[in-house]
């Protein structure tokens, strides 16, 4: 099993990148991606856990923004984690997150919801890239909200009016970006409409030009219609097709390897990053 999308304590998952490979180790996955945004932080730590037989990918889910506000996340898998310029553009990302937290929990606040900064700091693992997932955890640890998807739901979705933009890359300045670190591109989720806003078709056009890889089809937050039109995209762009389980731990319902990549995309998909990156013991 192909799991290329999953998240530990580095961002805003709940296990950690050793417990995380351990864990996909125990599930049959053969093959994992270690993709917390924004960050390479948790990468030594997992290829610690690896086992003969059990590919690592190491990567980094990226937050962008398109020049008309859409979000969109590209995932960014097999590029080297010395390029300088990479990192430079995961730091920026990473730096816009605290002023953006602020100005969320001032939103709240001033609507007499009781939260504040100190308490988004204590529900963030220490280390982690500090995201909406942490401002949730602390709702449901002050009683606010029940969970996080009711959080997500009912205060910090992209429509609400809590949500705060940042300053991020656009997805084709992330793909050159990716592309140039000798890695590979795949856009995370691109038709999740129940997140907010999402891309057109037509989009695809400019992502290609700039270098995507491949899209990820298969995932929980895109229903059946969305995905086959998504592979039909895939087909017509010749992009890899790929599913993942965007795994979070206990933060998410999303099981790992509860959607994959069929072995001959995974294969393809490889193929095009400038080197063998590929973890392995």
């Amino acid at each position: 099993m192909i799991d290329l999308h999953t998240h530990t304590t580095c961002s805003d998952g709940t296990d950690t990148p050793f417990a995380l490979v351990k864990k996909a180790l125990s599930a049959g996955i053969t093959t994992l991606a270690i993709t917390d945004h924004d960050s390479t932080a948790g990468w030594s730590d997992s290829i610690s856990a690896i086992q003969p037989h059990f590919e690592l990918v190491l990567g980094a889910e990226i937050s962008c923004l398109t020049s008309d506000g859409i979000s969109v996340h590209m995932l960014g898998l097999l590029f080297d984690g010395e390029n300088n310029e990479m990192q430079q553009m995961l730091a920026d990302s990473r730096d816009t997150r605290i002023p953006r937290m602020r100005k969320m929990v001032e939103l709240l606040k001033a609507d007499g919801i009781d939260i504040d900064l100190e308490d988004v700091y204590q529900a963030a693992p220490e280390g982690a890239t500090v995201g909406r997932p942490h401002l949730a955890d602390a709702l449901v640890t002050k009683g606010i909200v029940g969970s996080r998807d009711e959080a997500f739901l009912e205060l910090l979705n992209n429509e609400s009016k809590y949500y705060v933009t940042h300053a991020a890359p656009t997805p084709v300045e992330a793909i050159r970006a990716i592309r140039k670190a000798g890695g590979v591109a795949v856009i995370a989720h691109p038709f999740a409409s129940r997140r907010g806003q999402i891309i057109t078709s037509s989009t695809f056009s400019d992502l290609v030009e700039a270098g995507l890889n491949g899209i990820e089809v298969h995932h929980r937050d895109q229903n059946a219609a969305e995905q086959e039109n998504l592979i039909a995209i895939a087909h017509e762009l010749k992009l890899v097709i790929t599913g993942s389980s965007d795994y979070h731990g206990t933060g998410k319902l999303n099981g790992l390897a509860e959607n994959t990549t069929h072995p001959a995309q995974w294969e393809l998909l490889e193929s095009q990053a400038d080197a063998r990156r590929v973890v392995r013991k």
